[in-house]
């Protein structure tokens, strides 16, 4: 019977296998500590904007950069190993050196972005739009408005107007913490050019401008309760402009005074202002809110009326009228003494 002895050779094979697998348990052992333990305290934030197109790498080397990850190469390599190194999603995130890698990774692939939502409904002014801006703790009121009357931010927005009101599209934005006013002003003003690209031909024939139809849109905007009257309240307006009557709408005697509540008193029809059509002919200089695409297209689809009044009753719908003597009987029906409303 033979005996196999262990030659140098293989005593040889053995002990070289001892330092792979030394190395090897340390390598997972640094890995795991890396993996759990975050790069510090929670001192350091850091502000990451991720853009569209952008890759882990760079993403990586910059938080090492700012201390946030103790290693560019250990964030991919946990991404990798997590499958997480193409889930990244682009926009704003707010870390912290007391995120774990893996923590950092999470969050970017469920793209929990730190940026606030800011929502403008339809038909609010500017001077609104800064009112919640500023109650949501994003902007000063005042540094919006100075942004909306910025000349030389209004110039490269080709906007022809003292102001971009009528021109800050309404819906809902995600405002990062490296966006400023001037950032959000250009993005609702480009989001109001993509939405409106396609009416340009109608614009067109129109007859009038694009300023002018958004300035109208704007105060039908501001009249109407319901989409379906729309068509209707901008045929009131297409038919007083055509024989020069004044267009005498409510919301224009008190803008840039207050908020429109649907009730103006006389002495508000009777104050001086460029923008009250019950003072001014025709259109006035400018919008008096930012009106949605419904408003639009009713100003280039105005229904086919000779309606020359409307009054609005007690349900917020409104009677529509030919004559005065029509309106004026509405005007006892559903108005209080005292007020008037358009």
């Amino acid at each position: 019977m033979l005996v196999r002895t262990s030659g140098p050779l293989t005593l040889l094979r053995r002990f070289w296998h001892w330092p792979v697998r030394i190395a090897a348990a340390a390598f997972l052992l640094w890995y795991l500590f890396l993996l759990i333990m975050p790069a510090g305290n929670g001192q350091r934030v850091y502000g990451l904007t991720v853009p569209k197109g952008a890759g882990l790498g760079s993403v990586a080397e910059e938080l090492a950069q700012q201390k946030i990850v103790r290693s560019a190469l250990h964030l991919r390599l946990v991404a990798r190993l997590r499958g997480l190194d193409r889930a990244m999603q682009v926009g704003d995130y707010r870390l912290t050196d007391a995120m774990t890698p893996t923590q950092i990774l999470e969050k970017m692939a469920r793209g929990e972005t730190d940026a606030r939502r800011f929502t403008l409904p339809e038909g609010y002014s500017m001077f609104q739009a800064a009112e919640l801006l500023e109650r949501a703790g994003i902007f000063k009121k005042d540094s919006f408005l100075v942004a909306c009357r910025d000349t030389t931010l209004l110039s490269s927005l080709a906007i022809p107007a003292p102001s971009a009101e009528g021109y800050l599209f309404p819906g809902t934005y995600l405002v990062g913490f490296h966006t400023d006013e001037r950032a959000l002003v250009t993005e609702m003003v480009r989001e109001f050019r993509f939405r409106t690209a396609s009416l340009l031909p109608l614009v067109d024939q129109s007859g009038f401008d694009l300023h002018q139809v958004v300035t109208l849109a704007s105060m039908v905007e501001r009249e109407a309760v319901s989409i379906e009257e729309m068509p209707l309240i901008a045929s009131v307006f297409h038919n007083r402009l055509r024989i020069g009557m004044p267009l005498q709408s409510d919301p224009t005697a008190i803008y840039g005074i207050r908020t429109f509540g649907g009730t103006v008193t006389r002495s508000d029809v009777q104050r001086t202002s460029p923008y009250n059509t019950y003072r001014i002919k025709g259109l006035p200089p400018g919008p008096i809110g930012n009106p949605g695409l419904e408003a639009i297209r009713s100003v280039l689809h105005p229904a086919a009326t000779d309606y020359y009044y409307f009054v609005a009753r007690k349900d917020g719908t409104h009677q529509f009228s030919r004559t005065l003597q029509e309106h004026n009987q509405g005007v006892q029906r559903f108005l209080r003494k005292g007020k008037k409303r358009k």
